[in-house]
């Protein structure tokens, strides 16, 4: 690959862990320089200061500032910041949306799975054990790695239900603050002639989880909102696509109520056998940031490895 230069940067919004992390690597790997903005407590600092060391490794430029990429008042000095430090010829050839900021709280109150129930019932009396027994035997045995178990072992859900404000929150900060950010980085003109926009969606746009409402919505706001971009700022040069990554090992992922069973079934159906890795998907977005993929606009693109097509 064809490496980018020093005054091509990409500004990863929500950079610290996860696809963002990863992207900001992968970019820098190829000689983009790097701004990340995240929101992390100074605990957490711990982790991620070696992993920005790496970054810095590269030689390029980098910038990380620890501050709320959703505060209409903060996104100005960051753009401050960004300008700052990329000097008068650079500018942003890549955006990455990977904010993960939403609410899982279900829907309705949960109950309880007859058939599940039923199942290890009739399982434990077949064996000769206690249900309550042979319930805690299935859910370490399968937290241990038996992943075919995942229809019996049963998901936690909290009992505080969905209201509107969380859905509101949700689908802004996971969403149509996409729109926000384009906006203003094109009046203060950061994009380079070739720009390209990211957003991330999951199977969540199509498929009904249990506490994944918001985020869902958010999903679908957010797909919707890039095909705008797509088409407004495409006289500008800027480019806006969608990847939509298979079920994948990051702190988001794992706040989703059953994320444990999500897992374990996207794995068993994936025909390579393993999920998604954010590598995986920083590989991708580094190839969709090159010149041979200018005419890529407007698109969902799926990066599972075929989840979606295994049973």
């Amino acid at each position: 690959m064809t490496p980018f230069k020093q005054d091509q940067w990409a500004l990863i919004l929500g950079g610290s862990s996860g696809f963002g992390l990863a992207t900001a690597k992968k970019l820098s790997q190829h000689g983009m320089s790097v701004c990340v903005v995240h929101r992390d407590r100074r605990g957490a600092m711990k982790r991620i200061t070696p992993e920005f060391d790496q970054i810095r490794a590269h030689g390029h430029g980098f910038l990380a500032l620890n501050t709320d990429a959703l505060s209409a008042d903060k996104r100005p000095e960051i753009l401050d910041a960004l300008q700052q430090q990329m000097g008068e010829k650079g500018r942003v050839r890549a955006l990455l949306h990977s904010i993960a900021f939403g609410n899982l709280k279900p829907l309705a109150p949960v109950i309880e799975d007859g058939a599940t129930k039923r199942a290890v019932e009739q399982l434990a009396q077949a064996l000769g054990i206690p249900t309550e027994t042979l319930g805690q035997k299935i859910e370490k045995t399968f937290e241990g790695g038996a992943l075919a178990l995942h229809t019996l072992a049963v998901p936690v859900y909290g009992k505080q239900l969905l209201d509107d404000e969380d859905v509101a929150r949700t689908i802004y900060a996971m969403g149509t603050s996409l729109l926000s950010w384009v906006k203003d980085m094109h009046l203060r003109g950061l994009f380079a002639e070739d720009a390209r926009v990211f957003g991330l969606t999951s199977e969540g746009n199509e498929v009904a989880w249990r506490g994944y409402a918001a985020v869902s919505a958010a999903k679908v706001a957010l797909e919707a909102a890039s095909r705008s971009v797509a088409v407004e700022y495409a006289p500008f040069g800027i480019r806006c696509n969608i990847v939509q990554a298979g079920v994948t090992d990051t702190p988001a992922m794992r706040a989703i109520p059953g994320s444990l069973q999500m897992k374990a079934s996207a794995q068993l159906r994936n025909p390579f056998r393993r999920l998604t890795r954010p590598q995986d998907v920083a590989n991708f977005i580094c190839l969709l940031c090159t010149d041979e993929a200018a005419w890529v606009n407007g698109a969902v693109l799926r990066v599972d490895g075929g989840e979606h097509i295994g049973s």
